[in-house]
């Protein structure tokens, strides 16, 4: 059988995502973020709330990505996420994008010239953004032209490479319904962002939310229940520069501008240059929150559930991968737990995140 890995955040899970696992092959396996998003957030929900919808509606097996490999810019991301799916043998990786290109003839050529693909990248002038860098690079050596500015073709590309050096294939999936970021309540496939803007609109959220009543039922939040907690870690931190990526060009911006901010929007449109984007920013004032510095990644794949299928599978791997899937007195992540420890300040109602808490069993439902 086919092992298809899928990269997700499901922030939320919605229609969208169910076609995305209908359409993927096989036994499929989703490596999902945490409790905080790639672009520097925390999740709307948490993750074994997302999980659940998942192995609901199609997943077979759903593993949790490490902190350090969420909110990371697009090529660690998914250079992190495909190596914890590789070594669950995935065959190929599947992904939804709004450009269906020749993907894994991409791939065939970055394997082939990865040494003068990262010369020519390093030569190019930095007034350049790196999408704008990477757009270059592929139209240079694959002559394959797109618009490059959608945040799920930058992904896409990113996935290209980590799949290349680790002979992955690539299942690209046609991406249905509203834009990435639309605040569109019309159609059948509503976009996350719209659903977590609209959230208060029950009709709506169960139009485009499968199991909606899972997502209704847990605390929904954004990083204003955030701020204040955010706000303390900056003005009492002894040294922000020891925080992962932070320099000191970013410190003193980011210190002289919480005296003025009211949110975190503010914050980060007040630390913002053209240096420093929106998203680099507010996935640094995440490493902040949570006091992240350096280190490496955990060894051991933590497990959030499984289906009858993916259970089958883990016996199959599990030999060759240490699986965690309970955390006890040893930890498996300390970054990725004490980011937990944070999101869970966010609300009183929400559940503990780590400890007893054993994987998710899913009856079969495909």
């Amino acid at each position: 059988m086919i092992v298809t890995g899928i990269i997700a955040e499901f922030n939320p899970f919605h229609n969208g995502h169910k076609y995305l696992l209908e359409k993927a092959e096989g036994l499929k396996i989703v490596a999902m973020s945490g409790n905080f998003m790639q672009r520097g957030e925390p999740a709307f929900v948490d993750k074994w709330t997302r999980a659940e919808m998942a192995l609901k509606n199609g997943a077979d097996l759903v593993v949790e990505l490490p902190f350090l490999v969420t909110v990371q810019s697009a090529d660690y991301f998914a250079d992190g996420a495909v190596s914890i799916l590789s070594k669950l043998g995935i065959d190929q990786l599947a992904f939804g994008t709004e450009e269906l290109i020749d993907y894994n003839r991409m791939a065939e050529i970055y394997a082939t010239k990865q040494k003068d693909i990262q010369a020519y990248l390093d030569s190019l002038p930095d007034h350049l953004t790196y999408p704008q860098k990477s757009q270059q690079m592929w139209e240079t050596f694959t002559g394959i032209s797109f618009t490059g500015n959608t945040p799920n073709h930058i992904l896409g590309l990113a996935y290209t490479k980590a799949c290349a050096v680790r002979k992955v294939g690539l299942q690209p999936i046609k991406r249905l319904g509203a834009g990435f970021h639309s605040e569109s309540k019309e159609g059948a496939i509503a976009s996350a962002t719209a659903i977590r803007k609209h959230r208060s609109d029950q009709d709506f959220v169960e139009k485009s939310v499968p199991n909606a009543a899972l997502l209704q039922a847990c605390p929904q939040l954004s990083w204003d229940n955030y701020f204040q907690l955010l706000k303390y870690q900056i003005l009492t931190h002894p040294d922000l520069t020891k925080v992962f990526q932070v320099n000191d060009e970013l410190a003193s911006r980011i210190q002289a501008a919480i005296k003025q901010a009211s949110s975190v929007e503010e914050l980060v449109d007040k630390v913002t240059t053209k240096r420093f984007t929106k998203a680099r920013v507010r996935r640094l004032l995440t490493y902040i929150l949570v006091n992240a510095v350096e280190k490496p990644l955990p060894e051991g794949i933590r497990l959030l559930g499984f289906s009858q299928k993916g259970q089958e599978h883990l016996k199959s791997v599990k030999k060759s991968v240490d699986i965690v899937s309970r955390i006890g007195a040893r930890p498996w992540d300390e970054t990725t737990q004490r980011a937990d420890a944070i999101y869970q300040l966010g609300h009183p109602q929400l559940k503990e995140q780590n400890l007893g808490r054993i994987p998710l069993g899913i009856k079969s439902n495909h």
